[in-house]
């Protein structure tokens, strides 16, 4: 018998509303001890998924709260055993000494993730499902949470079981002949499922190769901005972020190191790193503030090259656009609209760049530079539903398991025999189940759920 754990659901911070999770065969005994309905009954008594009100009553039989109880009887709920959930006051110290009512009747503390993990033991979700919820809690898009969302709904699973399905037939058919060689069974042909394993191999590879774009929907963009000095970068940093974060003066080298902030702009998360000016350093702490301008240009998923539209271009500027790796999409940012326009557009257009004027200081262009930033991904306005592989384990499970099967279709290609093909199908499979929890270890199992925050 599993031990019965609680844990605040809502974390420790001050709330309106916060929830006491209790899983376990003993979670509907212990909620009795601690809440009495205000009807003189007992969470015992009530409706599977029914809220009571009543108190909540310390360990020393004094009360605490006066709050809503939900109980759900397994295997009809989130973990797949009788589960309560007491919603009351946010204070941590009413939280704090619900618990330790709990406690005191023989609850324990909850372990990070130990609910889900519970869900995952007791086949209520499968791997993937369980580590979306992880990614739901922690998306900083809409996008990423739209894609944990539709994992959590099983995308990855209905993608991956009928690939499951195919491989396992294959070797379903190969030892029924071997094993029952006397039953009137069709004749095994490696050969004859090639063009199954080379469907297979296709499906593995449109999963995998979306790991790519998860990066930038999980992680955002890593977007540098860059220029020789007193371009207006920190000032189109402050602008992007919406407040003033770098120290803006009129003297040319202020920006000394680099500064990184996060930005969502169109639902684009943006990791902005503020730069020093590109120019010819003269001391120590200046050199070392260009050599990490370098650096982050060489790491960027997007450049913003900052032009004083005010003065004529320089050679600074030049040097400043062919620092800028080839692969790297560059969107020119001509500063200081406000002012007359000495740089023009023919000029900007011979540079090969596209580019928008902008102000810093005031905002306007503001809108201008948020969509040519957010076109310069257009990968990016591709609805998901899930199908996206933002794990890391997932998607080097799956790398193994398309190894696997492309072994086995060079093995059944060149007329091995069907055992040793076999052996590389077994081995794609093994990784297959490696995703959804089908064949994972324990250790694996116990690394995933030391993601997880406590109460989830």
């Amino acid at each position: 018998m599993p031990d019965t754990i609680a844990a605040v659901a809502t974390g420790g911070t001050l709330s309106a509303i916060g929830i006491i999770r209790i899983s376990g065969d003993g979670a509907i005994a212990a909620a009795d001890k601690v809440f009495r309905p205000v009807n003189g009954t007992t969470p015992s008594d009530a409706e599977s998924r029914r809220m009571q009100y009543g108190r909540l009553i310390s360990a020393e039989g004094k009360l605490i709260d006066l709050c809503m109880c939900v109980t759900s009887r397994g295997p009809n709920s989130y973990t797949g055993e009788d589960t309560v959930e007491i919603h009351c006051h946010g204070s941590p110290i009413v939280l704090a000494e619900a618990l330790r009512a709990l406690f005191s009747h023989g609850v324990r503390q909850a372990e990070a993730g130990e609910f889900t993990k519970r869900a995952f033991l007791n086949g209520k979700m499968d791997l993937t499902q369980a580590e979306a919820v992880i990614d739901l809690i922690e998306a900083e898009t809409p996008a990423a949470a739209q894609n944990a969302a539709g994992q959590l709904y099983g995308a990855v699973s209905v993608k991956l079981e009928p690939v499951y399905d195919a491989l396992l037939d294959i070797l379903a058919h190969f030892h029924a002949v071997i094993d029952y060689p006397d039953e009137d069974i069709d004749e095994f042909s490696m050969q004859g499922y090639l063009s199954t394993l080379r469907g297979v191999e296709r499906s593995l590879s449109a999963m995998l190769s979306t790991h790519a774009r998860s990066n930038i929907i999980r992680g955002g963009i890593p977007t540098a901005i860059v220029g020789r000095p007193n371009t207006g970068k920190s000032s189109l940093l402050n602008m992007l972020l919406g407040y003033d974060r770098a120290i803006v003066t009129d003297s040319p080298g202020t920006t000394r190191d680099t500064i990184e902030e996060k930005a969502l702009l169109g639902g684009v998360l943006l990791r902005l790193i503020d730069t020093a000016g590109l120019r010819e350093a003269e001391d120590a702490a200046e050199k070392l503030g260009v050599a990490r301008t370098f650096d982050a240009v060489s790491r960027a998923g997007l450049v913003v090259l900052v032009f004083d539209g005010s003065e004529p271009l320089r050679g600074e500027d030049f040097d400043a656009l062919r620092s800028i790796p080839q692969n790297v999409p560059v969107l020119a940012a001509i500063n200081k609209s406000d002012l007359p326009h000495v740089v023009r557009d023919d000029e900007l257009t011979e540079l090969g760049v596209d580019f928008c004027r902008v102000c810093a200081l005031t905002g306007d262009g503001f809108d201008a530079l948020e969509t040519a930033m957010i076109n310069a991904f257009p990968e990016l306005k591709v609805p998901t539903e899930g199908d996206i592989i933002t794990n890391a384990r997932q998607a080097e499970a799956l790398s193994r398991a398309r190894e696997g099967v492309a072994r086995a279709i060079e093995a059944a290609a060149a007329l091995f025999t069907p055992d040793a093909v076999s052996t590389d199908i077994e081995s794609a499979l093994e990784a297959i189940g490696e995703i959804t929890g089908k064949t994972v270890r324990d250790e694996v199992v116990s690394r995933i759920f030391e993601r997880f925050c406590v109460g989830k």
